[in-house]
């Protein structure tokens, strides 16, 4: 059951519903739901919430977030839907190379993030919270998907 498809980022219908294409939406740093997303003429842009926040992350493979950082207030679940990507945390690595593989972490555990290969990452947090992640100290890491102690 579908209907004809909508162009990304086309103006919502006053009907409540929003649709579009998440890798268009998300040209800005990923995120196309959350608190940072403008709230349209009368607050009517559903994709414009405090209650989460979501991310379609597209990586050629080799990119790195090497920084450690966490969200002090918001849970976040990652779900890997095509190619390899590692999750580094204090102690543990989390690889996620099937289609759906997840991890979920609480507010508050420091992570930093290789994509080993070409990978699309759906990235869920909740609440969506201003400032809410910040860059704090970690372990130094090396090659891409291996921790150093530190």
């Amino acid at each position: 059951m579908s209907g004809p498809s909508r162009p990304a980022a086309e103006a919502p219908p006053d009907d409540g519903v929003v649709a579009g294409r998440a890798a268009a939406d998300a040209a800005d740093l990923g995120w196309f739901v959350g608190h940072f997303i403008p709230p349209g003429q009368d607050g009517g842009n559903p994709r414009s919430t405090s209650a989460l926040e979501v991310k379609w992350a597209v990586y050629d493979g080799g990119e790195a977030r090497t920084d450690w950082a966490l969200n002090r207030t918001a849970t976040t679940l990652a779900v890997l839907v095509r190619g390899r990507f590692r999750l580094l945390f204090p102690g543990r690595e989390v690889l996620l190379a099937a289609e759906g593989d997840y991890v979920l972490w609480r507010p508050g555990v420091p992570h930093a993030w290789a994509a080993e290969m070409p990978a699309i990452v759906l990235t869920v947090r909740w609440p969506s919270i201003a400032n809410d992640h910040v860059e704090v100290p970690g372990p130094d890491v090396g090659v891409l998907g291996s921790v150093a102690a530190p």
